[in-house]
């Protein structure tokens, strides 16, 4: 027991050793370039992270991170508390993140990502991208987030809620593939086509048989004016799974990390294909914002007596607005909305306040389908945002749960974020 926890030890730190040596490797072909030429003399700056690019613009690096922690506050009624048990407060960090990303020679871009929460270091994104190829226009390769749902491709650091709605849980975030995608029109409509296998928290994908999975996506911005801070997006995309193991399940909390499963369709066995289609649209009025999506998961057993087919559907729709005059910024169609930036930072000396933004959002997920009764959830959640500054953000949620024929439970809970 005491070697396997040694060479568990060694494993970890060799992982962040070979993390560091790349970050010196891509330190050094940047040196190297500055070197060669005076063109690329390097300045460096602080803008929402340390950043460094050379004079022709062609080399760039920054680095990142983020800390996320967060306090709850529960309360259930009896009802809940028979069925899942009792339920007590906490704190956690949720996040604690640090990146570095950057660009190599004009068109070759890469990040590496890692993620130290919950005692252990695991990836999240890892990958290269090369642009500028002819007719598909980008390639990425790596461990990244599929193409999939406009919420879930946009950063946490961004969300306007603690957490993400209940269709979260019928999407699967990040794997290990590769993926082409481009943008059509000036940017008006975009397309991401990628093949992927399941992958473990260091992005290896260790499998003989044929598990793999397709996702697609294609968005666009049908009006996008932003002298008048105007935007309407509207995405689809689909999502077709060949398991490995021949099973699957789907599960959720209330949108609250620290809170019981309240849904869950248990083990799902026979799979043999599970397929993911999903809608959204999001409207953008200066300060006030709209969003909203629906998502259906289909899942098809095989037997050999029969073939039965599993129908589940997840949606949400938020507003939100900003009681000091800000918007939400869409920053592009791989990453979704972007960073809030104060009209005024807290703290400024000229007696800024920030920026205030009120939210809510009410959101379901029907996990009830034939011979399986996961549950069906509804939430409501009250959301207020105060971002101090362009890096800093205070959050406080408080959800409203309904479990269909079961009971009632609610959260109070608080964030505090900084990232860069």
């Amino acid at each position: 027991m005491k070697n396997q926890s040694i060479n568990l030890i060694i494993k970890r730190k060799f992982r962040v050793l070979v993390i560091a040596a790349l970050c010196l490797v891509t330190m050094n072909v940047f040196s190297q370039d500055k070197a060669k030429s005076s063109e690329n003399t390097f300045k460096s700056y602080w803008k929402n992270g340390y950043q460094l690019v050379s004079k022709d613009g062609k080399f760039k690096m920054k680095f990142g991170g983020r800390i996320q922690y967060d306090w709850a506050y529960f309360g259930q009624d009896a009802a809940l508390e028979d069925e899942f048990g009792s339920l007590g407060n906490g704190a956690e960090f949720r996040r604690a993140r640090f990146f570095n990303s950057g660009q190599i020679y004009g068109n070759i871009k890469y990040k590496i990502q890692l993620d130290f929460t919950g005692g252990k270091v695991s990836f999240k994104d890892v990958y290269i991208n090369i642009s500028k190829l002819p007719i598909v226009g980008n390639l990425k390769i790596g461990h990244f987030k599929e193409p999939f749902r406009l919420e879930a491709l946009t950063s946490s650091k961004y969300i306007t809620f603690m957490e993400r709605g209940l269709p979260i849980a019928m999407s699967t975030e990040r794997n290990s593939g590769f993926m082409i995608h481009n943008s059509l029109i000036k940017s008006r409509l975009a397309y991401q086509f990628g093949v992927f296998r399941n992958a473990d928290s260091y992005g290896n994908a260790k499998q003989a048989n044929d598990g793999y999975s397709i996702t697609s996506r294609i968005s666009g911005s049908l009006i996008k004016n932003d002298e008048k801070d105007q935007l309407l997006h509207l995405g689809l995309a689909y999502s077709y799974r060949k398991p490995q193991t021949k099973e699957y399940k789907i599960k959720s909390r209330p949108e609250a990390h620290l809170g019981n499963y309240y849904v869950n369709t248990g083990t799902i066995e026979n799979v043999n294909s599970i397929t993911h289609l999903g809608t959204e649209a999001a409207l953008v009025l200066g300060p006030l914002s709209f969003q909203a999506e629906y998502i259906v998961s289909t899942i098809k057993t095989q037997t050999a007596t029969a073939n039965v087919n599993y129908s589940f559907k997840g949606y949400y729709g938020q507003v939100s607005y900003f009681l000091t005059g800000e918007i939400r910024k869409y920053k592009n169609y791989e990453s979704g909305f972007g960073r809030v930036k104060p009209k005024n930072n807290f703290g400024d000396g000229h007696g800024g306040t920030g920026a205030f933004e009120m939210a809510v959002r009410y959101s379901g997920l029907d996990l009830n389908d034939k011979t399986i009764l996961g549950g069906d959830l509804k939430d409501i959640t009250l959301g207020l945002n105060w971002y101090l500054n362009p890096a800093t953000r205070l959050m406080v949620n408080y959800v409203l749960a309904d479990l269909n024929n079961v009971g009632n439970g609610n959260a109070f809970q608080m964030r505090f974020q900084i990232d860069f």
